[in-house]
C-alpha cells in the first residue's frame, strides 16, 4: 500500500502541499549565510527568494537573485526577466503563476557584488542545505530550464547525468536534448542578462534552433493546473 499524496492547500493563489509550504517557509526564514557562513558572511541582510508549488510542471532553475530582485522580492523582476519571458513566449501573468511555473535559484539570496560590480556566485549554503530536500517535494516537475553553469551542473548530476567538467556552456546548450535525462527533461540556457548580449549575437543558432522548440514545450506545460 502506498502513502497517499498530501492534499494541497491554496496558498497565495497556488496549490502547495502542507509539507512543501512548511519547507519553503523554512527557506524564506534562513539566515545561514549571515550567521553560519561557509566563508565570508553575506554582506547584507538575507532575503531568500523562490517560487514553488505542488502543481507546477515547469521549473526555472536560475543562479541567484540580482540586486533588483533582492530589493523587490520578486524573481526575475528586471531586464533579464523580460528577456527570459521573451525566450519562453510567456507574459508576466503566466510567468508569475506559481501553480504553473516554479522558480528556484541555486542561491536564494542576492550574493553581493565583486570588485568589478558583477554579481558574485550563488552562495553554496543554499544548495548544501536546502535543494535536495526541496526537489524531493516537487516530483511533478516535467521540465527544467537550467540557466547558467551552476544550475546545469547541479540538476544534470542530481538526475544522474553529470556533465563533463571540460564541457563548455555553449556545447551544453546546443547538445541539451542529447545530454538530458528523459524525465524530467532539462533544457540548458545561457543567463538572460545584458552581459550575455555579445554571446547571443555571436551565436545566432540559439534563437534559431533552441527557442522555437522551447516555446512549444513551454506552451504545452503551462495549461491550467
Amino acid at each position: 500500500m502506498t502513502d497517499a499524496m498530501p492534499s494541497p492547500a491554496l496558498i497565495d493563489g497556488s496549490f502547495v502541499s502542507d509539507e512543501l509550504a512548511a519547507y519553503a517557509a523554512s527557506i524564506r526564514a534562513c539566515t545561514l549565510c549571515r550567521d553560519q557562513p561557509l566563508k565570508l558572511p553575506l554582506p547584507h541582510p538575507p532575503r531568500p527568494v523562490l517560487r514553488v508549488s505542488s502543481t507546477a510542471r515547469l521549473l526555472i532553475a536560475s543562479q541567484a537573485p540580482g540586486v533588483r530582485v533582492h530589493q523587490t522580492g520578486l524573481s526575475f523582476n528586471d531586464a533579464s526577466g523580460d528577456r527570459l519571458r521573451g525566450w519562453m513566449g510567456v507574459g508576466r501573468d503566466i510567468f508569475y503563476d506559481e501553480a504553473r511555473i516554479a522558480i528556484v535559484p541555486m542561491g536564494f539570496c542576492f550574493p553581493g557584488h565583486d570588485a568589478k560590480k558583477g554579481d558574485l556566485p550563488p552562495r553554496p549554503e543554499c544548495r548544501q542545505t536546502w535543494h535536495d530536500g526541496l526537489f524531493g517535494l516537487m516530483p511533478q516537475i516535467e521540465m527544467i530550464l537550467a540557466i547558467g553553469r551552476y544550475a546545469q551542473d547541479y540538476h544534470f548530476a542530481r538526475l544522474g547525468r553529470p556533465l563533463p567538467k571540460n564541457l563548455r556552456v555553449d556545447d551544453i546548450i546546443r547538445r541539451g536534448a542529447e545530454l538530458s535525462p528523459a524525465s524530467p527533461r532539462i533544457v540548458a540556457l545561457p543567463h538572460p542578462s545584458w552581459r550575455n548580449s555579445g554571446w547571443l549575437k555571436r551565436n545566432p543558432w540559439f534563437e534559431e534552433e533552441i527557442l522555437p522548440p522551447l516555446r512549444e514545450i513551454v506552451a504545452s506545460l503551462i495549461g491550467p493546473p
